[in-house]
């Protein structure tokens, strides 16, 4: 408990893995006498205060007063359902009918929000301001208080030498191919970065970086494991400090039958994340394959859990607390969402990347190329192949025993108590 309470306002991306994110470094700061306060979309409403936060929350689009009450995090979760169909292209075709209209998104509800946010700012008078997203929101970084930057995506968001563009998806060591993604890049999104980058500067913001969405903090966090890090090739200065992981202590457990986990079989968990388990044909092919196998399997169905049958030897729910059932299983079966690759690794367990958009593909990549697991062609993969896949990694003892050790290595950086304590030295 510390003698003097600061105030820290959080606002993260209305999904489910950068709010996690905030929620477990915030619960720490809860712990430790602050207040604790976050302007997050409005669908969070009542999810955030009956974890012990304050809630001050903003809306991204004009709401309808007649619409019914949203599920957490709807606006993206109804935005990828639209665009799902997208998602089996290459990642380079994917930048002109995924990632650009991504940003547009994105651009909207920061201009939408703008004045929403500074109100929020003048009432709870933060000491603090911590945003975990990919864009600069300006009110945050012009409030006149710290600013800090998280993030909870692949850190290939931070661009350099000598390492492959984010969002491409592609081999470390292939410049030619980096080159061309990066020119294609450039023709798809200049001019939407030139007028963002306009329109901040107009709310009093510095420049952004060329290219960048989002400015510098005075203090900038990343959760990315080392042993999966790009610094070697592309160091980082001062003002950027790695969270090795950024596991919450707030998931409840979770109510798991006893034959399945006394079966004696290997246990897998299996999660596209809430958006992309939108995509219930991909759902339902996955579950299909691992129909029969000898193991069991754990399945967090997601928004539309209702359309999806589960055979004997699975279960499944709606939600599940991830970071109670991943210390239980044996294999991970993934989008690549950072949150499920970096809590996968902090448990010590090896994964199966079925990568759908956004830097889900730079994940799976890394996640190969590292030998922590294998990325699969999500829609390109045959059932068997999906299966001896499975069974090769599970039977594998020395990724088994590798990924063990690293789970080991990370745990001990508590990077939740470490971002608290960065945070915390802010407002002193």
């Amino acid at each position: 408990m510390t003698s003097t309470q600061r105030t820290f306002l959080f606002m993260p991306e209305s999904a489910y893995g950068p709010t996690n994110n905030c929620i477990g470094i915030g619960d720490e700061l809860l712990k430790r006498g602050h207040r604790v306060v976050f302007a997050a979309e409005s669908s969070w409403k009542g999810k955030l205060a009956a974890l012990g936060f304050e809630e001050d929350l903003v809306d991204l689009a004009p709401s309808d007063p007649d619409a019914p009450e949203e599920d957490a995090g709807a606006f993206w979760k109804d935005y990828i359902r639209q665009v799902s169909p997208e998602f089996a292209k290459p990642t380079a075709e994917q930048l002109e009918t995924v990632t650009r209209p991504i940003w547009e998104e994105l651009i909207a509800g920061a201009q939408y929000s703008e004045p929403q946010l500074k109100d929020i700012i003048e009432r709870t008078r933060p000491d603090v301001i911590i945003e975990d997203n990919v864009l600069t929101f300006p009110a945050l970084t012009t409030a006149g208080v710290p600013f800090v930057r998280i993030v909870s995506c692949n850190p290939l968001e931070v661009p350099g030498d000598g390492i492959a563009p984010v969002f491409s998806g592609l081999p470390a060591t292939d410049a030619a191919a980096h080159a061309a993604f990066r020119a294609e890049y450039d023709r798809t999104h200049r001019e939407l970065w030139s007028s963002f980058d306009v329109w901040v500067q107009q709310q009093g913001t510095p420049p952004l970086p060329d290219l960048e969405f989002a400015h510098p903090g005075d203090l900038n966090l990343y959760v990315y494991p080392e042993v999966l890090d790009y610094t070697e090739e592309r160091p980082l200065d001062a003002s950027w400090q790695r969270l090795e992981s950024s596991v919450r202590r707030t998931d409840a457990a979770p109510e798991i039958p006893e034959d399945l986990l006394a079966s004696g079989r290997p246990l897998i968990y299996f999660s596209l994340g809430s958006l992309g388990s939108a995509d219930v044909a991909l759902m339902r092919r996955v579950i299909a394959a691992l129909d029969g196998g000898d193991y069991s399997v754990i399945v967090s169905k997601g928004p539309l859990h209702d359309e999806l049958e589960l055979p004997e030897g699975m279960w499944g729910a709606e939600f599940l607390p991830q970071t109670r059932i991943v210390p239980l299983v044996d294999l991970v079966i993934t989008h690549g969402g950072n949150n499920t690759v970096t809590e996968s690794l902090h448990f010590g367990k090896p994964m199966l990347v079925l990568p759908l958009f956004w830097d889900q593909y730079d994940n799976a990549q890394r996640v190969h190329e590292k030998g922590f697991g294998r990325r699969i062609d999500t829609y390109g993969f045959a059932p068997e192949e999906l299966r001896e896949a499975v069974d090769a990694v599970l039977a594998d003892s020395a990724l088994r025993d590798r990924v063990a050790s690293a789970g080991e290595r990370i745990r001990s950086g508590s990077g939740i108590v470490r971002a608290a304590d960065l945070i915390e030295g802010l407002a002193r």
